[in-house]
């Protein structure tokens, strides 16, 4: 019994913000079955299959706001995000695209968490012209300078993978890569989502210290 106690020491708390989005659910799987830790916490407001490592939050703002002090976390993946198209509102998308995350980090530092990994976007600036890009810059600004130990930043490109939702433009992107992909860039190219995943779980088992962005060509070698 002792030992038992003594690896549950070792390994570590998970917390998950996103895990039913393309990337964040792939990325469930694989914290779930990971050896690194023996809880993932999963902020969602959908409803998941049950699984002896899991331990569902109901996330709505009010909720970020009043996590239980008494948790304790280690790793925070942050795969909170939407398009413009779907927010349907600058000020709906920046809710969620920086908001939240940014309410995420502040309360699970607050709980003990040392890095923080978050999904951006390819182009992402503070400087950007364009509304999306900037927006993501200024989230990953704003983890970057919050105090965490570690952070990671994910910077794919169009994503591939399977989608509870049609998007149309995205299948018409999705198309022409397919086409014309070997014209393209590998920082342009459209990445799988799965790696994404895998990327962000290597990368939080790393116990690396400081700032780390990570461009979309990268993350196609996992």
């Amino acid at each position: 019994m002792g030992k038992i106690q003594d690896d549950d020491l070792l390994m570590k708390v998970a917390l998950i913000a996103g895990g039913t989005g393309l990337i964040g659910s792939q990325l469930l799987q694989q914290l779930l079955g990971s050896n690194r830790y023996h809880t993932v916490m999963a902020l969602t407001r959908k409803e998941l299959p049950e699984h002896s490592k899991l331990v569902s939050l109901k996330m709505n703002e009010t909720r970020l706001e009043n996590m239980d002090s008494t948790m304790r976390i280690d790793d925070v993946f942050c795969c909170l995000g939407t398009t413009m198209a779907k927010a349907r509102s600058k000020e709906r998308f920046y809710e969620v695209d920086f908001t939240l995350p940014l309410l995420l980090a502040k309360n699970s530092l607050r709980l003990g968490a040392q890095q923080y990994l978050l999904v951006s976007a390819l182009g992402a600036n503070t400087k950007s012209p364009i509304y999306y890009n900037r927006v993501k810059g200024e989230i990953e600004e704003a983890i970057a300078n919050i105090g965490f130990k570690t952070v990671h930043i994910f910077r794919p490109s169009l994503l591939l993978g399977p989608r509870d939702e049609s998007r149309p433009g995205e299948d018409a992107a999705k198309f022409f890569y397919k086409v014309f992909g070997f014209m393209i860039p590998a920082k342009y190219k459209a990445i799988e989502s799965i790696k994404i995943a895998r990327a962000m779980l290597q990368y939080a088992s790393g116990e690396q210290i400081g700032t780390f962005v990570h461009e979309s060509n990268e993350l196609q070698n996992f």
